[in-house]
């Protein structure tokens, strides 16, 4: 361990990390006060540099995926991040910070002798949440968490973006917790699939007869791809993209040259239009609607974003819908409604998802088979359900939202009181979509938006657009505006006005 002189306290903003180097050791230094704090230079999520991030309200922002951190210690406050920064000891001597280039050993919380058994059923983005931070609490009774791949708990979020583009093999996709994590406390991993989850008797059944009892029992189990019920639509080459299974079959039959037909223009829709025209494909993009993205993100971006599209080489049919697809040993071609026929060996489905919930009992489903769960994520005396499945209360009114860091701030929520805390849903809707080397992020959850105001220009590069009703920013649309996004993740807890909303963007430039 040595020690090095790495800045001066007057060169550091209390509003903004200073990035610096210790040895070999890249870190962040912020500053309290006379107070100074050394942490990793990187998100632990994905690598984003700190320093870009916002410091508001006693929490460090991080300026990709909005994970926050508490400037005192480090330690993990908002997903998608599951790990604290690790920490370095820091000394100021006469208005010199000196910083020790070996981190401070990260404490284990205690864990107290406990006769329960927590089952969390799923390993996406919700349930893994749930088994960080049921095992970084210090849950000291049996922890069964089954999920029915093979490799479960990795970052879904890279298939559409990043794998079938190829810039990213599948077996390379991220993990989301260290293989350290996973060895605290009593956890079991189970590979299998879930027959009956029954309520009343607290017990689950897996397909190969295992019984579970449980104490307390999260379901995050997700969505499933929706498949359209049309003649032809099980013929081989006709894919979905959910697992990392799908997207390495996907990528195994796309070839460069070939024609690729895209059923849908959602998110999942649009990034693997941008992922499989990157490996050469010729991608066609069959939609309902003139205007891709119209109702989440207004008309303006959406056309922002097909031109875009148009411009690298996909090809939109519609308004119109799939009729059939023809082939007789795998798929040859797709004939829409409007008498188009589209010749192409490979089909992607993205159609949405449907929430996987066919195997709980003694419960009723709401009508897209979805589970309603009150504020805490609690569907029922010992039963929690986080991510795609849960019908949630959101500022007052009913919401189901199929976002990927949605689900992992239910998965934390959801963890938290099923020992025994009181937490509720009051944080913000986010998630990011990456389209043609450009990246667009959300904030809120956008629903009866009647106007919106623009903060530069969606045609011409940076831009952030409030989604306003009246005069209440509802959410909040940006590409670039990293530190002014990072600040208003936090501040959107609160009503906030489009006012308000140009003031912060103005007080937090890039």
């Amino acid at each position: 361990m040595a020690q090095h002189s790495v800045a001066r306290l007057d060169q550091l903003d209390e509003r903004k990390p200073l990035r610096a180097q210790a040895g070999t050791e890249e870190i962040i230094l912020i500053r309290q006060g006379d107070q100074v704090h050394a942490y990793q230079g990187n998100c632990p999520h994905a690598g984003a540099p700190l320093e870009e991030g916002a410091l508001c309200g006693g929490l460090l922002v991080c300026p990709w995926h909005k994970a926050a951190f508490a400037v005192d210690e480090g330690a993990v406050c908002e997903p998608p991040a599951l790990a604290d920064l690790r920490r370095y000891p820091v000394q100021v001597k006469d208005g010199e910070i000196w910083v020790d280039d070996q981190a401070m050993p990260m404490n284990d919380p205690p864990r107290h002798s406990d006769a329960r058994c927590f089952v969390v059923i799923g390993a996406g983005a919700a349930g893994t949440a749930a088994v960080a931070t049921l095992l970084g609490h210090g849950f000291g009774g049996r922890l069964v968490w089954v999920d029915q791949e093979r490799q479960p708990s990795y970052d879904r979020t890279a298939l559409s973006k990043f794998v079938i583009a190829g810039q990213m093999p599948p077996d390379e996709v991220p993990a989301l917790l260290e293989p350290g994590a996973l060895r605290r406390g009593h956890l079991e991993r189970v590979y299998g699939k879930v027959r009956i989850l029954d309520v009343d008797k607290r017990q689950v059944v897996l397909a190969d007869g295992k019984r579970l009892d449980y104490d307390a029992a999260l379901l995050a189990t997700g969505g499933k791809p929706k498949r359209l019920d049309l003649p032809g639509a099980q013929l081989p080459g006709i894919c979905l993209l959910r697992s990392r299974d799908d997207a390495a079959h996907l990528l195994d039959a796309a070839e460069p040259g070939q024609s690729v037909v895209i059923v849908g223009d959602g998110f999942i829709g649009l990034e693997a239009a941008s992922a499989l025209r990157k490996q050469g494909l010729n991608v066609h993009v069959v939609t309902r609607h003139d205007i891709p993205l119209a109702k989440q993100l207004g008309e303006r971006i959406g056309r922002t974003l097909r031109e875009l599209h148009e411009r690298k080489g996909v090809v939109f049919h519609g308004p119109t819908e799939v009729q059939r697809f023809e082939g007789t040993d795998r798929v040859q071609a797709v004939l829409l409604a409007n008498g188009e026929r589209l010749d192409a060996p490979l089909v992607l489905l993205g159609v949405g998802v449907k929430p996987a919930t066919a195997f709980v009992h003694g419960l009723p489903l709401a009508d897209d088979q979805s589970l309603v769960v009150n504020a805490q994520m609690q569907a029922a005396e010992g039963l929690w359900a986080a991510g795609d499945i849960a019908t949630f209360p959101l500022t007052g009114r009913p919401a189901r939202i199929e976002h990927w860091r949605l689900a992992q701030q239910h998965g934390v929520i959801a963890a938290a009181n099923m020992l025994g805390e009181q937490r509720r849903y009051d944080d913000v809707p986010f998630f990011w979509t990456y389209q043609h080397g450009r990246t667009l992020e959300v904030l809120g959850h956008g629903r009866n938006w009647n106007r919106i105001e623009y903060v530069g220009e969606p045609e011409q590069g940076n831009f952030i657009a409030l989604q306003c009703i009246d005069d209440q920013v509802e959410a909040v649309i940006a590409k670039g505006y990293s530190r002014a996004m990072a600040a208003l993740s936090q501040r959107m807890k609160r009503s906030l006005t489009s006012r308000e909303a140009r003031e912060l963007i103005d007080a937090w430039p890039d």
